[in-house]
Formats: C-alpha cells, structure tokens, sequence
C-alpha cells in the first residue's frame, strides 16, 4: 500500500531568478511525485523563496513566513520551509525570532531543500523546470552570483560571486524549453554582459546570444540586467545580424553624477556612461533602452539629482524605471548612513517619473499609423493584450488590440496602432486595416 505523498505550496517573492528557482524546485519536486498545489489551502507543506534585496522586499518576505506559520498553529498546514536569499543571509536571527519555520535554506541550495522534504535530489534533471510563466516565454538564467562591487548592494552578500551556467547547458535549457512551447527567452543574471569570465577567461555573451538565435522554435530574445561597466560591444553586432534578438537592453545605470557614481562603486563616469550610450544607439539604430535609477543616495544632494533629471530629459530612455535608496547591513554604503528623508526620496521618485511619462507618451504616439508584430499574453472576449519587440514582460508597456479576432495567445500577429497612452498603445489586426480599406 502506498504512502499518500504530501501536497505542496511553493510561494516565490522577489525577482525573476527566483521565479527561475522555484521552477526548478517544481520539477524536482514532481519527478519526486509531491504533488503541487497553486495556494496554501489544501496542502500540507509550504515553501517560500524569500527575496532579501530591500527593506520592502525583506518584510514582504517575513509577512508572508508568519503567515505560513500561523497557518502550521492552526494545524492547516504540517510543515513551513523558508528558502532563498534572506534565509541566506539572515538564517541565524531568523532560526531565533521565528523558531516555528521547519527548516531555513539559504540560496542555491535546490538539493538541501528536497533533502529537507525527505526527497531524493535528482541530478539527472539538471536545466529541467516547469514553468509558471505563461507557455509562450520564460526567462533563462545564464549566471548566478555577482562580483560587483557596488556599495549599496546586499546580492553578493547573499548570491555569492559571480558563476557563469556553461553554455552547452544555457543551449540545452533553451532547446528543451522550446519542446515546450516557448517562443520568447527572457535573459538574466545578477550581471549578464560579465558572462564567461570565470569560465572562459573573457566576456562571451555574444557567442551565448549568437547560439540561442540557432534554437529551433524560439523567435525572441530579450537581453536583461547589461551592467555599462566593461559592457561587451561586441553584441551590438549581434542586434544587427540576429534575427531573433530583440533590438532591446535592459541597461541599469543607476545614475549619472559622478560623485555619486564614484560613492557607488559603478566603475563608470558620467561621460564614459553617455559615450557607451550614443555607440549603442549609433550601432543599432532604434534600439529600445531601459534602466533603473536609485534616488535618495546618501550623498545625493539637490545640485546631484538635478544633473540626473536633466540627463533623463537629455537621454529620453524608452523604459526606465526608479528605487528609493535603501540602507542595507553589510554594504560598505550602510556605513554613510541614510540622510535623505523618505519623503524627500519619494519627492525625487516623483519626479523622475513624471519626465519619464511625457517621454514615454511622445514616443508612444509616434508610433500611431504604424504596423508592428506583437506577441499576445493575453485573450479576454474579443479584446487581446500583446507586447511589441521593445516591451519585456511584466515590466514594460503593453499593447491592446481591439476586434482581436483569430490573435490566440502565445502567437505573432501584425497590428496597426491607432491610439497612444503614456504606458499603452491600441491597435487592431491590420487585416481588419486591409478589410475597411477594401471598403471604402
């Protein structure tokens, strides 16, 4: 007779390398014959993949563990398994504060949490997960860990140093995840363009982007978390020739004062960091830049942040995207303190993003009269939800087609756009278009 396994619950917080992670956890947990269940009701044991970047993200995390535990009190639940990066770094205070949690892993270590369940750690899986993205897209880990030195970043502390996934297993993962219907690859890392140092002895990433586009069945690729320092031009030439690549870079730069720069340890001057932009967008005309800034830095002052609003205005980034600074232990910034109020943060967050919508509305509503192919994640009635070339998911802009009529999600369609929002475009199918114009 056999024994019932248990039903688990895996809740992943943070960013899209724990999505990736907890992905993996699934199919390990699967070829264990657990059986998966999408919430907490019904099952027996939960696992949460705790994000530890920020203090907003680190208390999401620790809400959602006393949760758990409250639920294991009620008798709803028998076992509560806490994993990932802020069990990396704070396992020890959080053995002590919440002493209820059955076992606290720390990031990275897949085998010691199937080993906690009592499982059987199958290695023969290794680039085998199952995908809670939608079908069509799923983001592809090529490193892990960061060498970075930036002072206000706590990953380091808590991914470890940078080490590069060999590229026979990133072509691998890439093939198997097209066996399964996905068309677009989302790249990612803690720092992508760092790519091959450690096992190759020089940046490599163009030979990674160059064998992807190789893959049968993947038809986009999009290119996340390009660190400026040391970036590998190389793969401009890639936008060029690539068919599949995305003329797209996720470019964070954090700022552009150079005192600030220079206290943040970014490796990069304001000029050298304008100059790298204007090669990008001479050598790949059109492409789509995205970053992130921090504001509130200890030592940004008001004659700081305005030299950064006016590089925004000056740079007109098509996506951009802002974090108020958080002080984090460990980093060699905690030691200057944290001196900008919150609401002067806030203020400055504002700010940015009120440029950032009148930039992103111009050229949004340049856009209108033009047909562009659009990958569709979405279909409610008549009415689908897609994205262009220049939009990744769950972060940048999304189109809306009306009179959507055979758009079925996860498939390439061509559309007009008619109209234009500050985040939004709409559109209709152009053989809509070509159907009016036949008869007028």
């Amino acid at each position: 007779m056999s024994v019932r396994k248990e039903k688990i619950n895996i809740i992943t917080l943070g960013c899209s390398k724990n999505t990736v992670d907890s992905e993996v956890l699934m199919q390990q947990l699967h070829a264990n014959k657990w059986e998966l269940t999408e919430t907490s009701d019904g099952s027996d044991i939960a696992i949460i993949n705790t994000c530890g970047f920020i203090e907003a993200a680190k208390q999401e995390s620790i809400d959602t563990i006393l949760q758990a535990v409250e639920l294991k009190k009620e008798g709803r639940l028998k076992k509560v398994i806490v994993m990932g990066c802020l069990s990396e770094r704070y396992a020890s205070d959080l053995k002590k504060e919440i002493p209820d949690v059955d076992a606290y892993v720390g990031a990275n270590k897949m085998e010691k949490v199937v080993e906690a369940l009592g499982g059987d750690y199958k290695s023969e899986l290794l680039g085998e997960r199952m995908l809670t993205t939608p079908q069509h897209f799923a983001y592809l880990k090529i490193s892990e860990g960061c060498d970075r030195p930036c002072s206000f970043c706590s990953i380091p502390l808590m991914r470890g140093v940078h080490v590069s996934k060999p590229m026979e297993r990133i072509i691998l993962e890439a093939r198997r995840l097209a066996v399964l219907g996905v068309k677009e690859l989302v790249i990612i890392a803690q720092d992508s363009t760092y790519y091959g140092l450690d096992l190759y002895g020089k940046r490599t990433l163009a030979t990674v982007l160059e064998k992807l586009g190789e893959v049968n069945g993947i038809e986009w690729i999009r290119l996340m978390y390009a660190f400026p320092t040391g970036f590998p031009e190389d793969i401009l030439e890639q936008f060029n020739t690539n068919a599949k690549l995305c003329r797209y870079i996720d470019m964070p730069v954090q700022h552009v004062s150079d005192a600030v720069l220079a206290s943040m340890r970014r490796g990069i001057t304001s000029e050298k960091l304008r100059a790298l932009i204007h090669r990008i967008r001479t050598t790949v005309p059109g492409i789509a830049l995205r970053t992130t800034l921090i504001v509130g830095y200890p030592n940004e002052g008001e004659k700081e942040f305005e030299e950064l609003m006016r590089f925004i205005a000056e740079t007109q980034f098509d996506r951009l995207g802002v974090f108020t600074y958080s002080q984090e232990d460990g980093t060699t910034a905690y030691s200057l303190g944290d001196p900008v109020p919150d609401e002067v943060k806030e203020e400055r967050r504002n700010r940015i993003m009120e440029v950032q919508r009148t930039i992103s509305r111009t050229k949004n509503e340049q856009l209108i009269g033009r047909t562009m192919s659009v990958l569709i994640d979405q279909r409610d009635g008549d009415v689908a939800i897609g994205r262009t070339e220049i939009d990744a998911p769950e972060v940048d802009n999304e189109i809306t087609i009306h009179s959507a009529g055979n758009c079925s999600v996860g498939h390439f369609y061509p559309v007009r756009v008619i109209d234009a929002e500050e985040y939004d475009l709409f559109a209709i199918p152009t053989h809509r278009v070509e159907a009016e114009m036949e008869v007028s």
